[in-house]
């Protein structure tokens, strides 16, 4: 399989520079994997989709401001970072920029408050940081970072909470779960009132998610590696929900990678962490789940790799070459679709 197999014509005006001013009346495209058939509606409109004894399996990452700038102390030149992933000891994995700047032994300061030591490198433009600091890590981070939006959206967020979903509990991503940008708080209590079950788990999206795929043959992609949870609770919820014939509906590409890893490893939904770098793309079995909520992903991207895998490759290009007909809004602050 080629990437090339995966790309698509966009417009760049149909590329979201901002969120709606109302997270569900974000449009909603809902494709029916088996026919092919697709309806166009509101995101509101899912709780119509939705069946008493489905669960929804949401991921309750919460971004960091994760973008750093800082100056070298021995040169003044200024340095990007973006933190990937949190190792051990105040140590991180992060993406650097210009990388060629930072060698073991670099220091870079950001504020009187916060340095780091470059201590590692990797490819890709990827250093392993040690963090020194006088306070609490995440509050200075907070202060002092930006909201990391992917490099297609050119336009300032002017409130930041609107780059989290309204479940977002557990920090450590430096993106976010996108599918999840659309549900409210009202909604998602409308959806439990309908007798659908919401559980959570926690994957912290890094690297893996969002890295362009720069080979010819899939194949030859390498996946980065992201942390996930699965509580107990949770796992029985989607047990007991497999055996009684309810849908096991994921929310997001983030989400459904982590079910299909731990399905995978362990035949079950169980109580366990680790990390994860499942590639999915056509030919991929599903063994988690039954349905998926997902937004429009890039060309030739992973996530339209997964999400072809999941209703045909067939299916997932006409519904994308449709959605550009009816001018939807693409990638993370646009609009939505639901694959039953």
């Amino acid at each position: 399989m080629k990437t090339e197999d995966f790309d698509y014509y966009l417009p760049e005006n149909l590329i979201a520079q901002t969120p709606l001013e109302v997270r569900d009346e974000s449009r909603l495209l809902v494709l029916d994997k088996k026919t092919g058939d697709i309806e166009h509606k509101k995101f509101k409109n899912i709780i119509d989709y939705l069946n008493k004894g489905d669960v929804l399996v949401l991921n309750d990452t919460k971004v960091m401001p994760a973008r750093l700038y800082g100056t070298k102390i021995d040169t003044n030149a200024v340095v990007e970072i973006l933190m990937l992933k949190e190792m051990e000891n105040d140590t991180w994995e992060v993406l650097s920029k210009p990388a060629k700047r930072i060698k073991i032994g670099t220091i870079i300061k950001f504020s009187d408050k916060l340095s780091c030591e470059c201590i590692g490198i990797k490819d890709e433009g990827i250093r392993i940081l040690k963090f020194n600091y006088n306070g609490i890590f995440y509050e200075i981070l907070d202060e002092l970072g930006e909201m990391p939006l992917p490099p297609y959206i050119h336009e300032k967020l002017k409130d930041k909470d609107r780059y989290q979903t309204v479940y977002a509990k557990n920090i450590g991503s430096a993106a976010a779960p996108t599918a999840g940008l659309h549900f409210t708080e009202e909604l998602m209590k409308q959806i439990k009132e309908k007798g659908i079950k919401i559980e959570f788990i926690t994957l912290h999206v890094g690297l893996g998610t969002f890295r362009p795929v720069n080979v010819d043959n899939i194949k030859d992609h390498h996946m980065h590696s992201e942390f996930y949870i699965m509580s107990e609770e949770t796992a029985k919820v989607l047990n007991e929900t497999k055996k009684n014939g309810g849908r096991i509906i994921s929310v997001g590409t983030t989400s459904t990678r982590t079910l299909e890893t731990i399905m995978n490893l362990h035949g079950e939904f169980k109580a366990c962490s680790g990390w994860t770098d499942i590639f999915i793309y056509p030919g991929y079995k599903f063994k988690a789940i039954d349905a998926l909520i997902t937004n429009f992903h890039l060309p030739k991207s992973t996530l339209v790799m997964l999400v072809s895998a999941f209703a045909g490759k067939e299916n997932i290009m006409n519904a994308y070459k449709i959605a550009v007909s009816k001018e939807y809004r693409f990638f993370s602050f646009g609009d939505s679709m639901f694959i039953k």
